[in-house]
C-alpha cells in the first residue's frame, strides 16, 4: 500500500481523498505525521494557497505530499467568496456563519450561479510539483438542504440535479465534485506511471 501525506487536518476532506483513492493509497494527515502547525495561505489563488501548503509541509518535515484549496465562487459577488471561503464571515472557519452570509449578500439577487474549484498539488523531491485542477458549476438555493456533506454544501445544487450537494450520497458527490475531479486525475497520473514503471 502506498502512503501519500495529505496537507490538511480536515477530517471532511481526508474522508473524501480516501473514498476516491481507494484501498491502494494510505492517506495520511497533519496530524498522523504529528503537524500541528498552522500552515499559511496567503496566496490569492486556490494553486498559490495549494502549493503552499505543499511546500511547508516538504520543508518542515522532508516529506512528499498533496496539498489541495478549494473554494466556492458565486458570479453575482464577482467570484467571492472564492480563496476567502472557508474565512468568509470571520477566521473561525464557522460553515454555519458562512453560509448566512453567503445568503444574506445574495438576498434578491436573481442570479445565484456559482462554481465550486478546487486545486490539488503533487510535490514530491524526485520529481517536483504536478498540478490537478477540478471545477463543478451550479447554483446557490435559497435555504439549506440535507444534512451530509461540509461547507456550502446544503446551499449548493450541481447543474442538472434536483437535490444539494448535503442532500447527496458520497459517492454521487464524488463522482461531479470538484475534488473528487481532481483527485481522479491525480489517480489516472499515479496509475499511468505505475504502468510504466512496469
Amino acid at each position: 500500500m502506498k502512503q501519500i501525506v495529505f496537507a490538511t487536518n480536515n477530517t471532511h476532506k481526508l474522508r473524501e481523498l480516501r473514498e476516491i483513492l481507494g484501498d491502494g493509497y494510505l492517506v495520511l494527515g497533519l496530524a498522523d505525521i504529528g503537524c500541528n502547525d498552522d500552515i499559511p495561505e496567503t496566496a490569492d489563488s486556490f494553486e498559490g494557497n495549494a502549493m503552499q501548503k505543499a511546500q511547508w509541509v516538504a520543508e518542515h518535515y522532508g516529506l512528499d505530499c498533496i496539498a489541495d484549496d478549494s473554494g466556492l465562487e458565486v458570479d453575482a459577488l464577482g467570484g467571492a467568496p472564492g480563496v476567502y471561503s472557508a474565512r468568509f464571515a470571520g477566521s473561525s472557519h464557522d460553515s454555519a456563519a458562512n453560509n448566512t452570509l453567503l445568503l444574506r449578500r445574495l438576498e434578491g439577487i436573481a442570479d445565484r450561479h456559482a462554481r465550486f474549484r478546487t486545486a490539488l498539488v503533487l510535490l514530491r523531491a524526485s520529481d517536483g510539483a504536478h498540478i490537478f485542477e477540478g471545477s463543478v458549476e451550479g447554483d446557490i438555493l435559497t435555504a439549506p438542504r440535507g444534512e451530509g456533506g461540509f461547507g456550502y454544501d446544503p446551499l449548493f445544487r450541481p447543474t442538472g440535479w434536483t437535490k444539494s450537494f448535503a442532500e447527496a450520497t458520497p459517492a454521487e458527490k464524488n463522482a461531479i465534485s470538484h475534488r473528487g475531479k481532481a483527485v481522479e486525475a491525480l489517480r489516472q497520473f499515479l496509475l499511468l506511471e505505475n504502468e510504466n514503471r512496469l
